[in-house]
């Protein structure tokens, strides 16, 4: 075959049509930027990452470096070691589940637990219902198992917590899944039991999955009638429960995260999971065992602390003109309304939006939140307190001076 005059059009490759329908996470990118500008030694105080202060417990990393040691650095099972499952179900239970090990699914991270649930009971086209304001990877995750976002927007009026009457007005035919999670990120509030039952209701009677995110869980901080969804056992085969180790024992970077559910759908999730990454970090398996197995009083310093914060910042912004704030029941979150500082204008800067709202503060306060349009909530910013009362104490005068200057 003679080649010499054949010619070659060169190709203009693009990522898949599937990539770049996907946004990336808007609270990583905040994330990112605070680490950009710290390289290049501008000093800003984040409140944007949401991600504990404190350093994983003692217990906990002793247990990592004696895994080490024994030798405990390869495969483990797709779906975790069974001590960790074991531990896992004994942890619900004791809440009021009813788990076998054979129904706990260990991940890298809540977040890979969250995708794997949905592409475990989703088909192309199935409607999940999605609470407004959500975590900002909510319809993403969806989108990527091929379902449709239905929101439902809430109030501060109703403590931004969904109710039958809305979902009622929702449903529809296609309507396969919805996402709840309690305590909030980003708003931190908490749904109590009978709210909690009554939606567990809603979905029995239109025969509705749950997929309830409880990575907060353990960080609950006022006196509230509440509990797991796993306590109700009419809903246990439809309820798709996550939950991890990252906020309640500061270890995210060890990336440990778990499903928990009944046959089919948890069986559906290890076929998925075993075609992705595979068992979770063997190391960080044998830390999260250590956590489980200490006494919950010894994380009450950092709850404690946390409740601290919490008080000191909500207290800060709700004296400040021009804020309206929810004050947060649990998680490290606070979601103030910042709609009365669009219009004015600082230095030629004009406040058209949150997101310029952000910009601003990290200009002029060098202060990093994140935009309440990465949650559907394009009127609010989210402030995490999960970092020192020094630097809380700092970010709000800075705050307070800059928004001052807002006209």
């Amino acid at each position: 075959m003679d080649t010499q005059n054949l010619t070659f059009q060169r190709k203009t490759w693009q990522p898949s049509h599937y990539s770049q329908n996907i946004e990336g996470s808007k609270t990583l990118a905040v994330t990112a930027r605070v680490a950009e500008l710290r390289r290049q030694g501008v000093e800003v105080i984040s409140l944007g990452a949401g991600e504990p202060d404190f350093n994983t417990p003692a217990p906990i990393c002793e247990a990592a470096v004696q895994a080490i040691r024994s030798g405990h650095t390869k495969y483990t099972p797709n779906a975790g070691i069974f001590d960790l499952r074991q531990a896992i179900a004994e942890f619900l239970n004791r809440m009021g589940g009813d788990y076998a090990p054979e129904d706990i699914l260990v991940s890298n991270g809540a977040k890979q637990s969250i995708v794997n649930a949905l592409f475990a009971t989703l088909d192309v086209g199935d409607e999940v219902l999605v609470p407004v304001p959500y975590w900002t990877s909510y319809p993403e995750q969806v989108k990527m198992a091929g379902g449709n976002c239905v929101f439902l927007q809430t109030t501060a009026e109703h403590n931004y917590k969904i109710y039958p009457e809305q979902l009622e007005e929702a449903v529809t035919a296609k309507t396969r899944l919805l996402i709840l999670n309690s305590p909030s990120n980003p708003t931190g509030m908490v749904y109590t039991r009978d709210e909690l039952e009554a939606i567990c209701h809603f979905c029995l009677d239109h025969d509705i999955l749950i997929l309830s995110d409880e990575i907060y869980i353990q960080l609950i901080y006022d006196a509230i009638d509440t509990t797991t969804l796993a306590a109700f056992e009419e809903i246990r085969e439809q309820l798709m429960l996550v939950n991890g180790f990252s906020k309640s024992h500061a270890m995210t970077g060890w990336r440990l995260g778990y499903l928990a559910a009944k046959p089919p759908f948890i069986q559906a999730a290890m076929k998925i999971q075993s075609h992705t990454t595979s068992n979770a970090c063997s190391i960080s398996q044998y830390a999260a065992l250590a956590a489980l197995q200490m006494p919950e009083t010894d994380l009450d310093s950092m709850k404690q602390e946390f409740r601290r914060r919490r008080d000191y910042t909500t207290e800060r912004l709700m004296n400040m003109p021009g804020i309206s704030l929810v004050k947060p029941q649990g998680a490290f979150y606070l979601f103030p309304s910042v709609a009365q500082y669009f219009g004015r204008q600082a230095n030629g800067t004009v406040i058209r939006s949150a997101m310029d709202l952000s910009q601003y503060l990290l200009d002029e306060a060098r202060i990093a939140v994140v935009p309440g349009e990465a949650f559907g909530a394009p009127e609010n910013i989210r402030i995490s307190y999960a970092t020192s009362l020094e630097n809380l104490q700092k970010a709000m005068d800075s705050m307070e001076e800059a928004l001052s200057r807002l006209q």
